[in-house]
């Protein structure tokens, strides 16, 4: 047996009773660094026997830069200079395999013969995520650098505009370099697009729609850039646009590659008769470009494709060359063929957006299809550009998503806060008021002091109601097991009570169900609707009526009192009448308000109706 056998001692026997049944590794080693005792967890996690590793010097389970570490802090541990380290390093499994653990290491120096202990929990799972989630963050990183996108935000009442670092990057400008006002950003504009895009922007701001448009950029140094941009316009309740949200990305490579392709065919046509074959120069063309670019005959067989084509489709030219387009993407839109056909009949077509959903996810592209002619001047096949824009979509998607999650946080948060409300603060008063009233019965109180006490607990009463309505409005239990109306009858009843108005309601042809998120949203417009008539419009009578159509929803809430002027509702109740609006867009619902002073204010919502069951089948 050797020196493995003679390093049993009694001691070893007294670490062997307490650490055997440990789920995380432990060795017991000399000052040598010689193990004396190993636990069975620690022989599994190695997949070595307890005699194979108590043979073994503890340098060497691991690799040499791993092992050079642990040993200069064992040195230190042999020197009296530290007690104990802590390091995380790899261990060699017995089938060659690295294992990742938390080493940690312990001096026993109270004792004739000190002895340590190395504590090693497996961490192979933890580092393996943490280099997932490092390479992913990466992996990001480098795709917006590449994709070349940045987004922007526009307060249109201050005037101030904040750009993403990125966007900084797309106009030549250093960190910080942006003026941060729209003049600025006109400014960095190339001067014969200026007045386009102005266009463009000030045709957003008048109709709230989303809009797009590409022009150039003439950077500090000189040079000129492409830019395509996607933008939103958020419209107050009065119309006006208050907030505009978009994204900004590089096309110049892209548009490098259309001006080729004007180019190329240009002096195609030009020098026709000097050449033998103008397929084989599109075929040189196609093959150079810096460009996702196809060529295809008549038949709708590859002639010659890019590289980045290839790239983009994870395909090798040679898998492309000579077969049909059809037979490499048997999942291609039925939509398409008839666009490739009216292509190979002579006309250009484009999409500034497209969708196509495959096996492996959705993808996005921005493609053009043309033509290109043969000597014999008829259409020889055509020319496909395809550019990839699932990422600028994704980052559009996020951007509109963004009002979604701050609607389900203030909704998360009027739940804790309503049930806080009713469960805690509501309970307290309710015995306040319980223990008010026995003091008030007590007969050795005094009277006046009785008569004070009855007060308060009238005053702690009515507090308690006033929170419990409180916590309804916040949360309501009833809209989740009565339904919508029951729900806004309880409502319109309770509100009534509190503010001492009168509320007709009025409902019928209610389809059902009505989807959680919609019924959601109608009662919220009412609680801001009723709260704003009580406010502003100076009558204590107010009618609501909701009902159903077999397409839509409505909800309408009127009154006959002094009305507002919606220049004006900026400065009072502006930010209600935008929250509803905000909610209603987000369930594809429409907000529509008359209102005239002194002549009364109907709101008036409307949503589209989805049932349940086809609700379930478009999530399918």
């Amino acid at each position: 047996m050797g020196a493995a056998s003679q390093n049993r001692t009694p001691d070893t026997q007294i670490f062997r009773d307490v650490f055997n049944a440990s789920p995380i590794g432990i060795a017991v080693e000399n000052l040598e660094g010689q193990p004396l005792f190993v636990n069975p967890a620690f022989c599994s996690m190695l997949g070595f026997s307890e005699e194979e590793l108590r043979g073994k010097h503890c340098v060497e389970f691991s690799p040499p830069e791993d092992a050079e570490k642990d040993w200069a802090l064992f040195q230190q541990l042999r020197a009296g200079a530290i007690d104990h380290y802590q390091l995380e390093k790899r261990y060699f499994r017995r089938d060659g395999s690295l294992v990742w653990g938390r080493l940690s290491i312990s001096l026993l120096n109270s004792r004739p013969s000190p002895l340590v202990v190395a504590m090693v929990e497996d961490i192979t799972d933890k580092r393996t995520a943490e280099e997932e989630v490092r390479a992913s963050e990466e992996r990001l990183r480098l795709a917006q650098q590449v994709a070349g996108i940045g987004t922007f935000e526009r307060n249109v009442q201050t005037g101030v505009v904040t750009w993403t670092p990125e966007m900084e990057s797309l106009y030549g400008l250093p960190p910080g370099g942006f003026g941060q006002t729209h003049a600025a950003f006109e400014n960095l504009i190339y001067p014969d697009d200026r007045a386009r895009v102005i266009k463009l922007v000030d045709g957003a701001l008048k109709t709230g729609q989303p809009m797009m448009g590409e022009w150039r950029v003439l950077w500090p140094d000189g040079s000129i850039h492409w830019i395509a941009g996607r933008w939103q316009v958020f419209m107050n309740e009065a119309g006006k646009p208050f907030r505009v949200v978009g994204a900004n990305m590089d096309v110049n490579g892209r548009k490098r590659t259309e001006e080729a392709l004007l180019e190329v065919n240009s002096s195609l046509e030009a020098q026709a008769a000097l050449l033998q074959s103008r397929e084989e120069l599109l075929k040189i063309f196609v093959k150079h470009v810096p460009a996702a670019v196809a060529m295809l005959d008549r038949d709708m067989r590859y002639l010659q494709v890019s590289d980045r084509w290839c790239a983009d489709f994870s395909l090798d030219s040679s898998q492309l060359l000579g077969r049909s387009h059809y037979e490499i993407f048997p999942d291609l839109p039925d939509r398409w063929k008839p666009l490739h056909r009216r292509a190979l009949a002579g006309e250009t077509l484009r999409a500034e957006e497209d969708r196509w959903d495959r096996a492996g996810g959705t993808t996005w592209s921005r493609w053009e299809i043309r033509p290109w002619q043969s000597l014999d001047g008829l259409p020889g096949g055509i020319l496909i550009f395809s550019e990839d824009i699932t990422r600028r979509k994704q980052i559009e998607e996020s951007l509109l998503e963004i009002p979604r999650r701050l609607i389900d946080a203030q909704e998360q948060e009027r739940t804790r806060i309503g049930r806080e409300l009713h469960d805690d603060i509501g309970q307290r008063l309710a015995l306040l008021a319980v223990e008010l009233q026995q003091l008030h019965e007590d007969r050795l109180i005094l009277p006046k002091v009785r008569s004070r006490m009855g007060e308060l607990q009238k005053q702690t009463v009515e507090i308690a109601a006033d929170i419990q309505s409180l916590s309804h409005e916040l949360h309501s239990a009833k809209l989740q097991y009565l339904g919508i109306a029951g729900a806004m009858i309880g409502f319109c009843r309770e509100f009534g009570e509190q503010q001492k108005v009168e509320i007709n309601f009025q409902t019928h042809d209610m389809p059902s169900p009505v989807l959680p998120d919609t019924a959601l949203c109608f009662f919220r417009v009412l609680q801001e609707a009723l709260h704003n008539a009580a406010k502003y419009s100076g009558v204590r009578h107010f009618e609501v009526r909701l009902w159903g159509t077999s397409d839509e929803i409505h909800l309408t809430v009127s009154d006959s009192g002094a009305g507002f002027d919606r220049e004006g509702t900026k400065e009072t109740h502006g930010l209600g009448l935008i929250s509803m609006e905000e909610r209603l867009r987000l369930v594809n619902g429409t907000l529509s308000i008359e209102a005239h002073p002194k002549r009364g204010t109907t709101i008036h919502a409307r949503v589209p109706f989805v049932s349940g069951s086809d609700s379930m089948r478009a999530a399918g």
